[in-house]
């Protein structure tokens, strides 16, 4: 088999992030058709930690340091974002659900 190829540990890196790519993609449909914003920002979680991956992926099989930190930057801002997302669903402190059910 002289005509194959060897794969070498950046080809599969490259290859690895092409398929997290594709997962992505399919969870962008879930963003895009979410019936809840539960479902819409657990999507988009999928597509930040994706994204995040891919680049680390990337970055390794490159070599690129530049990559590296902007996917740890990324995972910076959506571990912000998870975090706006449950502040803003939850109730506020002001607002006392068994004041209001008393006679």
């Amino acid at each position: 088999m002289r005509w194959v190829k060897r794969m070498t540990i950046p080809d599969f890196l490259l290859a690895a992030a092409v398929f997290v790519l594709a997962m992505v993609a399919l969870g962008l449909v879930r963003i895009l058709r979410g019936p809840t914003d539960a479902d819409r920002m657990m999507a988009t979680q999928l597509f930040g930690t994706g994204g995040i991956a891919a680049l680390l992926l990337l970055g390794v099989a490159t070599e690129a340091r530049a990559v590296l930190d902007v996917a740890l930057t990324l995972a910076l801002l959506a571990a912000f974002a998870s975090v706006a997302f449950v502040r803003s669903a939850s109730p506020s402190e002001g607002d006392d659900s068994q004041e209001t059910n008393r006679p």
